[in-house]
């Protein structure tokens, strides 16, 4: 048990708190280090936070669901009317929602440190967002669209992007968030389906720092890791 434990690598998680989009220095500084490579990783890091309320479009653009309005520009300039932010992100999947209640998690990992092929990390990593978590959600599942799944209600959302096996974005697990700012777009173009939260399927208030807890767990024992928790700090030892 001991060699176990010493074999275990480090993960360093830091919580933000709740950050604008465009208030991502660390994030972006990170993610463009990563896929240059232009300096070596100390540890692989988890960046977790809430955002403030932002509609993201993945690099797939914008689907046909929610085209009607003519343009990104002029869906950008709808979506920023009711009191959203707005941007393009280099990650896969279409149009969505962060916001306050919900836990957005960045890993950026080394996937050859983990022994992961990208999609063998992709399945893994919806899994444990909410299927594992214990919250008694036995119908949770994953499906042939990507996310974690009740019926079909969307609890969590993943997009992730890859490059030299380094990974960036990631997961958001709807915990109370208000559900309302789904109602404005067709969150990842897929008509006849719905999105929901932790807070809604069980019936109770579920809080992002309740959860935040049960997900290191589950991220740690997914990837046999040990997860180490910084808050209100900066990233800067995860590069050299």
């Amino acid at each position: 048990q001991l060699l176990l434990a010493q074999s275990r690598r480090l993960i360093r998680a830091i919580w933000h708190g709740r950050l604008s989009y465009k208030e991502r220095p660390i994030i972006a500084t990170l993610s463009l280090s990563f896929a240059a490579r232009s300096r070596p990783l100390k540890a692989d890091c988890l960046l977790l936070l809430e955002h403030r309320p932002v509609y993201t479009v993945g690099i797939r653009g914008v689907d046909p669901a929610n085209s009607a309005d003519g343009d990104t520009d002029q869906l950008a300039a709808r979506l920023r009317s009711i009191g959203a932010e707005f941007h393009r992100a280099d990650r896969g999947g279409l149009l969505t929602f962060h916001g306050p209640g919900q836990l957005v998690a960045y890993p950026m990992l080394d996937l050859r440190n983990h022994g992961r092929s990208l999609r063998d990390y992709v399945c893994r990593l919806q899994r444990r967002t909410v299927v594992d978590l214990g919250y008694g959600l036995g119908d949770a599942r994953t499906t042939e669209d990507v996310g974690v799944w009740i019926a079909d209600r969307k609890v969590a959302a993943l997009g992730v992007h890859a490059a030299n096996y380094l990974t960036s974005h990631g997961v958001a697990i709807n915990c109370n968030v208000d559900l309302a700012w789904f109602q404005h777009i067709v969150p990842c173009g897929l008509l006849g389906k719905s999105v929901t939260s932790l807070t809604n399927e069980l019936g109770r208030d579920v809080s992002v720092e309740s959860v935040l807890p049960e997900f290191l767990d589950s991220f740690s024992a997914e990837f046999n890791c040990e997860v180490q928790l910084t808050r209100a700090a900066t990233a800067d030892f995860c590069v050299e």
